[in-house]
């Protein structure tokens, strides 16, 4: 994944099975692409006129070869901005290591580079603003620059000099970093606002369904990528194709899968979501729709994962839930394994869940829908596969499904319910037997918190043994216990 300079990753929600239509992201197919970028920089050293390095890493450098079919700007920018992004990285590196000949071959590269960039991206865009006219000629003044000054370096010996040289050589790259970042993402925020258009003005249900595939697609590139989309209100666009039954399920479950890589509440960024509150309702109603009529695991799991990001995002979706009978929709699907069968799946209800037993009038929904019981049963997630990720989302519904627990036995009658289903004893065995939590510490404070809760309500439900070990001293002190324990296997 391409991330633009000071960006971060974002991970995509992993999805069990065979994918959808237009949401294949085949590993080695990508992989190949990449490929398509490495080789040898042999032809560019001699139409520069250097000699050919000899060092030992020569052969891992990057240029451009093959790359994006024409008249594709995204694409172009794509697979250009990661080659940029990756020689401005190793740049720094040999700076950081006094390789002066590295630094210099690599910046009369990353040169080639972005005049490359910048020459294909004219050719196949529309016309340039004026804007990006100046920072265009800002990143090539600043590319030639650093070409010169590191060819100076080459010729100093002195040390002192040498030293004060990086220093400006440092700041060079620093600058023209942000250059190249401010470039990258006017560009991309304009083919990102062509998409989102193409959408809006679009009566073909198949264009329609290919575009929001695109900005699917684009989603998985990282966190810039979705804070552009947020930006230039491509949430807005996604909200009309999950309220229009007209587009097919898979259409609406990809805009779904947008709506929850966008809100997401791991990115850094919040501010250019403020034109989502005025269509929440619809997307809220729309995915709850969603999410009752799905035909498929694939198809719950990201309408239930938008909702989630959601109740993370304002407060006000969870009231909207309420009022959406949401909680009997969640679980009624529980038993559904067509719609319901993964750890990853039960991870969204139990986030909606936990968000959701913040207020008062939850309580008593789980408590009529025989929520309680569901909820214990998610303190016995266990995975099937053991991979990583999948040990990883049981964890996480463990955990949650102890928040959640401990914030709906605020209300006395969820307490005697749940002292009634045995999740005392439960609790106690994942506090007290690492194996059972997966030695997690997070799944250990949450059961702490929820039996203290618990034995708050229903204290002559615990032996005494539990209560002077589990309940009666601080939480921290618990805590240390607990972690520190080891299983017996007499």
């Amino acid at each position: 994944m391409m991330a633009l300079p000071g960006g971060r990753h974002l991970d995509s929600i992993p999805l069990p099975g065979q994918r959808l239509h237009l949401m294949q992201v085949d590993s080695v197919q990508r992989w190949m692409e990449d490929l398509k970028l490495m080789t040898e920089c042999e032809c560019m050293c001699v139409l520069q006129a250097k000699p050919i390095s000899l060092e030992e890493d020569a052969q891992s450098d990057l240029i451009l070869a093959g790359g994006p079919g024409p008249g594709d700007p995204l694409q172009l920018l794509l697979k250009r901005g990661w080659v940029i992004s990756t020689e401005l990285r190793r740049i720094g590196q040999k700076l950081a290591q006094d390789r002066w000949a590295r630094v210099h071959s690599m910046s009369v590269r990353l040169t080639c580079h972005a005049r490359s960039m910048v020459s294909e991206y004219s050719a196949v865009s529309r016309s340039s603003s004026q804007e990006m006219g100046q920072i265009e000629k800002l990143l090539m003044e600043k590319c030639s620059e650093l070409s010169a000054i590191t060819e100076r370096c080459l010729q100093v010996e002195n040390e002192h000099v040498l030293k004060s040289m990086k220093a400006c050589v440092s700041e060079t790259l620093s600058t023209l970093g942000q250059h190249f970042g401010q470039l990258l993402e006017l560009a991309l925020t304009r083919e990102v606002q062509a998409l989102v258009r193409k959408i809006n003005a679009s009566d073909n249900i198949y264009t329609t369904e290919s575009t929001t595939g695109n900005l699917f697609s684009l989603t998985q590139e990282g966190a810039p990528l979705c804070r552009i989309i947020a930006k230039v209100d491509g949430v807005l666009c996604l909200a009309d194709i999950l309220t229009d039954d007209s587009h097919s399920e898979a259409t609406r479950a990809e805009a779904a899968a947008v709506v929850a890589q966008v809100t997401s509440p791991h990115l850094p960024f919040t501010q250019h979501l403020g034109s989502f509150l005025e269509s929440m309702e619809e997307i809220v109603t729309a995915l709850i729709k969603l999410c009752q009529e799905a035909s498929s695991g694939e198809v719950f799991l990201l309408a239930s994962a938008a909702l989630a990001n959601i109740t993370f995002f304002d407060t006000m979706a969870c009231e909207m839930l309420l009022q959406l009978n949401a909680i009997r929709v969640l679980l009624e699907a529980c038993s559904d394994k067509q719609r319901v069968d993964t750890p990853y799946t039960r991870d969204q209800i139990v986030t909606i869940l936990a968000n959701m037993s913040v207020l008062e009038q939850c309580a008593s929904d789980i408590i009529q829908e025989n929520g309680v019981q569901l909820i214990m049963g998610m303190l016995s997630e266990k995975p099937r596969s053991g991979t990583p990720a999948e040990v990883a989302a049981c964890e996480r519904v463990q955990q949650k499904a102890a928040v959640t627990l401990a914030r709906l036995s605020r209300d006395p009658e969820v307490a005697r319910e749940a002292v009634r289903l045995s999740c005392m004893s439960r609790l106690i065995e994942l506090c007290r037997s690492p194996s059972e939590r997966n030695s997690s510490d997070a799944v250990l404070v949450a059961c702490l918190a929820a039996l203290r809760r618990l034995a708050g309500v229903c204290p002559e439900s615990l032996q005494d043994s539990d209560f002077q070990q589990l309940v009666q001293p601080r939480l921290v002190d618990s805590f240390l216990l607990c972690s520190n324990m080891e299983e017996s296997f007499v």
